[in-house]
């Protein structure tokens, strides 16, 4: 009996996996999944409870957004799986916690993007006094960008601040004292933002349906 149970949550936690391994696929243009564990019993599966989801990924692209690094770990989730189809729902909206990894060259992509340059030319007008955005460098910890007027060439580099406050992630240009906040869905909640290894790293949590 109990070699049974253990054979039935080997199965019943793999299908599970490979529902979820096929929800980020689908959901994601590209992605490399590096983990994928389920932490939970055999009767709380059956029951639909899942007590632990943990994921690591890599190189990730979701909706042009560009990620080098995203590690999340959920709770005490309520879940209704359907085994004819490997179908996984989560009933309870559960709390996640994630955090998401960029280098230099994963934001320039992202805010000179066709898709997101919008935000980029925001932020260089609010708090680089320019148009368009040019050029980002993190070096040192220190997040540095590039901007231009249309008929003026492009300006030095200047210094900007990251932080979160509220739940919310904010730029700021010292140099003239203005900061931006960046829009983000209501429902994400950044507890703090730092910059290591010449990485921004986002450490934030969410509801997830």
């Amino acid at each position: 009996m109990i070699a049974k149970l253990i054979q039935e949550k080997g199965i019943l936690g793999k299908l599970v996996e490979k529902a979820i391994r096929a929800f980020l696929i689908n959901e994601c243009r590209k992605i490399n999944i590096l983990k994928i564990d389920i932490v939970s019993t055999t009767i709380q599966i059956i029951k639909g409870e899942i007590q632990t989801i943990n994921i690591i990924a890599e190189d990730i692209n979701y909706k042009d957004l560009l990620f080098d690094y995203f590690e999340l770990e959920a709770n005490h989730l309520k879940i209704s799986f359907k085994l004819s189809n490997k179908e996984l729902y989560f009933k309870n909206n559960p709390i996640i916690k994630f955090k998401i990894s960029l280098s230099q060259n994963s934001l320039r992509k992202v805010l000179l993007s066709k898709t997101w340059n919008w935000i980029g030319n925001t932020i260089s007008k609010e708090i680089l006094n320019k148009e368009n955005l040019e050029g980002i460098r993190i070096i040192n910890g220190k997040l540095l960008m590039q901007a231009s007027k249309n008929d003026i060439s492009i300006s030095q580099e200047e210094h900007i601040n990251i932080k979160s406050e509220k739940g919310k992630v904010y730029l700021e240009n010292k140099n003239n004292s203005t900061i931006i906040q960046i829009p983000i869905e209501d429902k994400i909640y950044i507890e703090n933002v730092n910059i290591e290894n010449n990485l921004i790293n986002i450490f934030a949590n969410s509801t997830m349906n």
